[in-house]
C-alpha cells in the first residue's frame, strides 16, 4: 500500500478472502482507504479499513483506463523502493490519476503521460523540455536525448538523438504542467510519439521498462473528453 505520510506499507490481511471478510472488498487495487495497522515484526496486520472511494470498478469498466491505471500502480510501487519512506506528492499523483481515470475526465493515454511525467519530476528526472538539457542554452531545440535527460543543443548533441516534431514536445510540456487544453488538442501522431519518449525516458531511469506499459491500449489518442491509502 502507498501512504500518504509513511510511504510503501507492506501489511497483511489477515481473513480477508473469506466470504464473511469485514473490509476484503475495501482492500482490492486502485482504492482509497483509510487503514489502521498493527505493526508487525516483518508485515503489519491490517485491523481496520474504511472506503474513502473505490476506483476499482470505474476503472476496470474501461480497458484503456484500466492499463493505465495498472502502469499507475506499478510505476509508484517501482519509484518506492524504500519502505516506510515518505512521499506525499507521489501518493497525491496516484490519486489524482486514478480519479481522472475513473472519471473519463481526460484520454486515459494522456493521464498516464501526465502521471508518468510528474512522477519523474518528483523522482528528480524531470525532462529538460525547453533548455538544453547539458548546458542550460535556452531553447527550444530541436533534438532530444534520452540518456543526456531531454532537449539538447547542436553543441551538446550526442550521437543518435532525436528528432521529434516540435508539436510533441509541445504536448509533454503541456501534460508536465497541466495544460489540458491544450494537450488535447494535439494529434493521434504527436501523442504516440510523446508517449514513446515518456516510455524511454522512465525505462532509462528506472534501468528495466514496466511490465505494464506494453499492454496499455492507446486507442483513446483520438477519443474527445468525456487521506490514507492506494494499494499498490
Amino acid at each position: 500500500m502507498l501512504t500518504r505520510r509513511h510511504g510503501k506499507v507492506r501489511a497483511v490481511a489477515k481473513g480477508v478472502r473469506r466470504t464473511k471478510s469485514k473490509f476484503g472488498s475495501r482492500l482490492e487495487p486502485f482504492s482509497h482507504v483509510d487503514v489502521q495497522f498493527y505493526t508487525g515484526r516483518n508485515l503489519d496486520i491490517v485491523n481496520q479499513a474504511e472506503s474513502i472511494r473505490s476506483y476499482g470498478n470505474d476503472v476496470v469498466d474501461d480497458y484503456p483506463s484500466y492499463t493505465a491505471g495498472t502502469a499507475v500502480l506499478e510505476t509508484a510501487d517501482r519509484l518506492t523502493s524504500e519502505e516506510k519512506e515518505p512521499s506525499l506528492r507521489l501518493f497525491l499523483l496516484v490519486v489524482g490519476a486514478l480519479r481522472a481515470l475513473a472519471d473519463r475526465t481526460h484520454p486515459a493515454g494522456l493521464v498516464l503521460d501526465a502521471f508518468l511525467l510528474r512522477a519523474m519530476s518528483v523522482a528528480g528526472w524531470e525532462p529538460a523540455l525547453s533548455d538544453c538539457a547539458r548546458c542550460a542554452e535556452p531553447g527550444p531545440h530541436r533534438h532530444f536525448s534520452v540518456p543526456a535527460g531531454g532537449s539538447v543543443c547542436p553543441a551538446c548533441r550526442p550521437t543518435g538523438s532525436a528528432m521529434p516534431n516540435p508539436v510533441t514536445i509541445e504536448l509533454l510540456d503541456a501534460l508536465l504542467t497541466g495544460d489540458w487544453d491544450r494537450a488535447e488538442a494535439a494529434q493521434a501522431t504527436n501523442r504516440r510519439e510523446g508517449s514513446g519518449l515518456v516510455a524511454a525516458l522512465l525505462q532509462w531511469h528506472l534501468e528495466r521498462g514496466l511490465r505494464s506499459l506494453p499492454l496499455v491500449d492507446r486507442s483513446d489518442a483520438t477519443a474527445a473528453r468525456r487521506e490514507a491509502i492506494v494499494p499498490l
